[in-house]
This record gives C-alpha cells, sequence and structure tokens, in this order.
C-alpha cells in the first residue's frame, strides 16, 4: 500500500475487508432471528413444482460455531498482521521484514566462507575456482539481467568481458561502481553544437575518431564543433574515465552505431544508470563478485579444481 500516493486505496481495502466481515455476521444475525413455523411433517408449507417441498432444517450449532469462529480468527488476524490498507498489525510482520531475516540468517552462515576470500587481493580471488563458481553466481543473480548470461550486454549495457571501462577497469573502481551505482548523463548538446547541420557534421566526425564509415567533408566541417562536446569527451575524444565520458576513438558504441544513432545522442542526450548493490550484498560478497567480473576482461581463468 506504500506504493499508492494516495490514501484512497487503504481507506478503500480497508473498507471492503471490514465490510465483508461485518455483513457475514449480520447475515448470521437475521438469519438466527428469522423463525419458521414448521408444520407437523417438519416442513415450512413452501412447495414448488407440485412436489418440491421446503424442510425446516435449520443450520447445524457446530456449522454456527465454526462459522463464528472463523469470524473471530479473521479479526483477530487483521488486527495483527497487515491487511487493513496500511494499518502494519501490532505485530509488525511483513514479507520484506521475513526476507531480511531470511537474508541475514544465510549471510552469517556464510560468513565463514567468504572470510577466506576477503584477506585475498581481486587477482587471487579471480583465479580461485571455488571463488570464481560463487562471483558465478553472484553475477547470475545481481547482473544477468543486464549484461547477460555472458557479461557481453546488450544496446545500452556495458560489455563487461572488454578493456573499455567508462570509470575505469581496476578492481578498486569496479568496487566502487558496485557499491554504490552510477549515474551516467549526457546532456542534449544540440543547442551548443549549432544547427541540425551542424550536428550532423559533428556526428560525421565523431564516426570518422574511430575510422568508422564516415562523410570526410562533413567530418571536416564538424572539427571545429566538436569543441562543445570536449570538455567532457576531450579534444582527442578519448574520453575521461573522472567523468565516465566515452572513448569515441576505440569503435565500441554502448548506445548504437552509425550517423542516425550519434544524431540522436547529440539532439536528445542519454542517462544511463548502474543500480547500486550495496543494500544487496555484503561487502564480501561485493569482493567476489568485483574479482569475477574483473577476470572477465582480464581473462583470469581459474584452474580447475583437482576430481
Amino acid at each position: 500500500m506504500s506504493d499508492f500516493t494516495s490514501n484512497f486505496w487503504s481507506v478503500y481495502v480497508t473498507a471492503i475487508t471490514l465490510g465483508g466481515i461485518i455483513a457475514c455476521l449480520l447475515l448470521l444475525w437475521i438469519a438466527s432471528r428469522k423463525k419458521v413455523v414448521a408444520t407437523t411433517d417438519n416442513t415450512t408449507g413452501h412447495v414448488w413444482d407440485g412436489d418440491l417441498t421446503e424442510m425446516n432444517n435449520p443450520l447445524p450449532l457446530w456449522w454456527v460455531g465454526l462459522f463464528i469462529i472463523t469470524v473471530v480468527f479473521g479479526l483477530c488476524y487483521l488486527a495483527f498482521y497487515p491487511g487493513l490498507g496500511n494499518f502494519a498489525g501490532k505485530l509488525g510482520w511483513s514479507t520484506s521484514g521475513e526476507y531480511d531475516k531470511e537474508i541475514a540468517k544465510a549471510n552469517k552462515e556464510l560468513e565463514p566462507l567468504y572470510a577466506r576470500f576477503t584477506s585475498m587481493k581481486v587477482e587471487e580471488v579471480a583465479k580461485d575456482p571455488q571463488a570464481t563458481a560463487i562471483g558465478e553466481r553472484l553475477f547470475m543473480n545481481n547482473c544477468a539481467q543486464c549484461h547477460g548470461s555472458d557479461a557481453r550486454g546488450s544496446k545500452g549495457f556495458p560489455n563487461l568481458t572488454d578493456a573499455d571501462w567508462l570509470h575505469g577497469g581496476t578492481p578498486e573502481k569496479i568496487t566502487e561502481t558496485l557499491t554504490a551505482g552510477r549515474m551516467g548523463n549526457m546532456p542534449p548538446m544540440a543547442a551548443a553544437v549549432g544547427t541540425a547541420d551542424d550536428v550532423k557534421n559533428v556526428a560525421n566526425y565523431v564516426l570518422s575518431l574511430s575510422g568508422s564509415p564516415h562523410d570526410s567533408l562533413r567530418a571536416s566541417l564538424g572539427k571545429a564543433k566538436f569543441g562543445a562536446c570536449a570538455a567532457c569527451h576531450g579534444a582527442d575524444g578519448k574520453g575521461n574515465p573522472a567523468l565516465g565520458s566515452a572513448n569515441l576513438t576505440d569503435d565500441i558504441w554502448l548506445h548504437g552505431w552509425g550517423e542516425a544513432a550519434i544524431i540522436n545522442i547529440i539532439n536528445n542526450g542519454k542517462t544511463n544508470q548502474m543500480p547500486a548493490q550495496a543494500e544487496k550484498l555484503t561487502a564480501a560478497q561485493i569482493h567476489v563478485l568485483a574479482s569475477y567480473v574483473w577476470g572477465l576482461s582480464n581473462n583470469q581463468a581459474p584452474a580447475k579444481a583437482a576430481q
């Protein structure tokens, strides 16, 4: 219920829930007060289709008792557990709280396993077969959704198996990225570049930096206008890891290749977010995961464990 910005749905759910329980009790009370005068043959006197006779058989007391117990149980449940809109219940139980307890318990049990790796350097952990197996599972559970099961990424999601790193590929930088996340922002630059024709010229100049197919005449005209981009990408277009700006000379295109794709980014900008993992993973888990990711681009193939 906390996902809703209005209190309407909380009140709505509460009203429907309590209204249903009250309606059940009211129905039971009305039924208990209605007395039917039975005839000597224990019928109510109502006959349908000539031979269908309604018998005077009230609800068994055991059934009525169970019905009342069920209603009381429902009210007690709603008092102690969440079920009435925003009301969390007297016990404060929640699925997220239960999940956090289970994760904390699992992390406690795994501490001895990770303790061996925390004292090792990333380069050493990346070569350890057991650490690599653990790192692979951590990657599949937390990173593969964006970077792919093979870590080669896709459009908008970096390839982690090459040597191209926007913020640097050292163990320290990878650990920093996993822990705190990253927010990449390329602002719209069309106004700073100039006219639509200028934007097209700059796009061709950018393509020329990596030796990609381009219009050489437009590229020569766009070089002067590239100054608006040089503040982040550098005068040589090689980028700046401190800013997370891309290297435009390596022919690696995170958000698509070609004149149209570059023009689109110059005109509209681009924002990318790498979510922080510190709230999901322990420091020891991030250390193992960072070692695994570092190993992907540094060809660290661990020796197979002895059979």
